[in-house]
């Protein structure tokens, strides 16, 4: 069945790289524009003269990446007036989705919400990298993202790389990267913005910015204050959180920048409404900050860098009082940090050419211990893992033009980890730059992910042997702009092929379950996605995915479609999205759960003065019925307004 499987996806990617290539020779009256096309608040994804730095550390046009980069811009951000980035980037980008369960709030630990998925590739098992700036955000311990920490008031941008990116990123970047790039002030002034909202359920949300720039310095200050009730008893959230970065230029050629992001949130878990839970509050504090000198001249640019992250976290795991079980005496703790530095260089040689050579080193761990709270043990500490890990790479990526038509990139990493050992990871791909703005993509690139430290030394099933994760992905893309650059869009197919995945099974000696490097993927899809700006003050977009996976797993839907449609003119901003999901499962194994469901949401902004704003926004105006966490159901239809003033 597997041979058969196999061979199926291949005839299938013969056909469609015929396909493409007629695709490619079908005349239609279009030119390349340089001016980027904004359509629904944002730059195109995928547009043909887009510039981004996550999938080649230095700026580079994006029509020379032979791997798949959307890219959401400031203002569909700024727009959508919600402070997490999640839900604008689920909306936005084909193959990309994120778990939710309120209104507001992912939380840690079970029950929580948040897990990113990239074409079936889950973050919450460490194979998905967020990035803040190039800097891996993951959690030391456990391997995965903490969604909470990333919020929109620090982004100027955001770029998700669809597609293993190990060659840059090393180990969780198997399934992709989410890198946030933030924000700037380009020109010299003073701006300070605050935005102020009430909504459903008691939710509040704030925000207060202020940029400064004034010759070579520049700063950005951010914080806000975050809460809501839930529309569930016991589904609580607070946050605050806090952004600063300075900058200085020496001179045109060479810069300095500084940053600190630190964000702490209190959640609640109710559980499911079939088996509701007690007393389980998370208490959560997560920072990073960074440092980096970067050069950047005509024929070469480069950085150094050097990062720190570090998480506490405190949790009540809670007790089901419809089993009869009494609150728990202890509490979870753990301590995680993460350190790194990292140094490339990109120079072009000659014509045409970009080679880019850097080196990576991290160090990564923490410790874990329960605390007991009440009792003859009352105060004692039970540790459970207190480790350290290191990781060392060196990475070169090649890049060349062939005359005007096609580029050349090729890349490899080596990359040690100091408990599992040595990863060669390679990756190379074509661009074609047709006539009539066609480009023609084809890639394919090794991912792969070393075990966690919870994996292999933190609670049973652990399994200190385990191997790292590996896969490929093979992929062809074709993008095009007509009508001078108003209509835009973009089709790629991509096979996924991995082997080592940790699975959870019984242990061949009998004595339980055991972490084993057992399972296998095999994943293969479609992306698309299309924008017109039909006028001046009118536009649509529109994306879609389907993902057929062999082994399917939670919060990885088969189809997800967003339409979109946009009206600004004057002082008016409106915009309305409908996002059908199908085949999501929320539950597999022996008694598999999938859902269904329909979205409409709405979010309009009309500029009484000026300096001031009033702005509201509605979600799930259907009033659709619904669960994306198993035994969570979600809000229905709920209403947000606020302010925002900017002097």
């Amino acid at each position: 069945m597997a041979d058969d499987y196999i061979c199926t996806m291949r005839k299938i990617f013969v056909l469609a790289a015929a396909f493409l290539c007629a695709a490619a020779s079908v005349r239609v009256e279009a030119r390349c524009v340089d001016e980027p096309t904004y359509t629904a608040g944002k730059v195109l994804t995928d547009t043909l003269s887009e510039v981004v730095v996550t999938g080649t550390r230095n700026k580079t046009d994006i029509r020379h990446l032979p791997m798949t980069v959307s890219v959401v811009d400031r203002p569909v951000i700024e727009y959508s007036n919600v402070p997490s980035l999640l839900p604008v980037l689920t909306e936005q980008v084909p193959g990309f989705f994120t778990t939710s369960r309120g209104i507001m709030g992912y939380g840690v630990s079970d029950g929580a919400a948040g897990t990113i998925s990239i074409r079936g590739l889950s973050g919450g098992s460490g194979q998905v990298m967020v990035l803040i700036d190039g800097h891996p955000q993951y959690m030391g311990m456990f391997g995965h993202p903490i969604s909470d920490a990333y919020q929109s008031l620090m982004a100027e941008r955001v770029e998700v790389l669809r597609g293993p990116a190990s060659v840059l990123y090393g180990s969780n970047a198997m399934g992709g990267v989410v890198n946030i790039v933030t924000r700037k002030m380009e020109q010299d002034g003073v701006r300070t913005n605050i935005n102020a909202g009430y909504g459903s359920w008691n939710t509040v949300q704030t925000e207060l910015t202020n940029r400064v720039r004034y010759k070579g310095f520049s700063s950005i200050i951010s914080a806000s204050y975050n809460r809501t009730d839930g529309h569930r008893t016991d589904m609580g959230f607070e946050q605050y959180g806090g952004y600063a970065k300075l900058g200085y230029d020496f001179t045109d050629n060479w810069r300095i920048r500084a940053d600190v992001n630190v964000t702490h949130f209190n959640a609640s878990n109710p559980g499911t409404v079939s088996d509701p839970l007690a007393d389980a509050d998370q208490s959560v504090t997560r920072g990073m900050t960074s440092l980096a000198v970067e050069n950047e001249y005509e024929r070469t640019s480069g950085a150094l860098s050097v990062f720190y992250n570090l998480g506490d976290h405190h949790i009540n795991d809670g007790y089901h009082p419809s089993a009869g079980e009494q609150p728990l005496d202890y509490r979870f703790n753990s301590h995680d940090d993460m350190m790194g530095i990292s140094a490339y260089q990109s120079v072009r040689m000659f014509r045409g050419n970009r080679l880019t050579v850097g080196v990576d080193w991290y160090r990564f761990g923490g410790s874990a211990w329960n605390r007991y709270v009440v009792g003859e043990r009352n105060g004692e500490r039970e540790d459970i893992a207190d480790v350290v890990q290191h990781e060392v790479a060196g990475y070169v990526d090649f890049r060349q033009n062939i005359g005007t038509w096609l580029t050349l990139d090729a890349g490899v990493r080596i990359d040690h980890h100091s408990h599992v050992g040595t990863e060669w990871v390679p990756q190379a791909g074509l661009s074609f730059h047709l006539p009539y703005a066609i480009e023609i993509k084809a890639s394919a690139s090794k991912g792969f992910r070393y075990p966690t430290i919870r994996e292999m030394y933190m609670f049973p099933p652990q399994n200190p042997d385990l191997r790292p994760e590996r896969m490929w992905t093979y992929e062809l893309a074709l993008s095009q702009k007509l009508l001078e650059g108003r209509l835009s869009y973009g089709l790629n197919i991509f096979y996924i092929s991995g082997d080592n995945m940790i699975l959870r099974l019984p242990n061949p000696d009998g004595a339980g379950m055991l972490n084993q490097n057992s399972g296998e993927i095999r994943n293969a899809g479609v992306e698309a996605q299309a924008a017109w700006r039909i006028a001046r003050d009118w536009s649509v977009d529109a994306n879609y995915s389907f993902l057929h996976m062999d082994n399917p797993v939670v919060a990885a839907p088969e189809h997800k479609l967003y339409v979109g449609g946009l009206f600004s003119h004057g002082r008016w901003h409106v915009s309305t999205g409908v996002q059908y999901v199908a085949g999501l499962y929320t539950q597999v194994g022996e008694n598999p759960v999938q859902e269904d469901f329909v979205l409409w949401n709405v979010r309009a902004s009309f500029r009484i003065l000026e300096w001031m704003s009033v702005w509201v926004r509605g979600e799930n105006l259907l009033d659709w019925q619904y669960e994306i966490n198993a035994g969570f159901p979600m809000p229905g239809a709920n209403v947000t307004g606020g302010l925002n003033f900017e002097f």
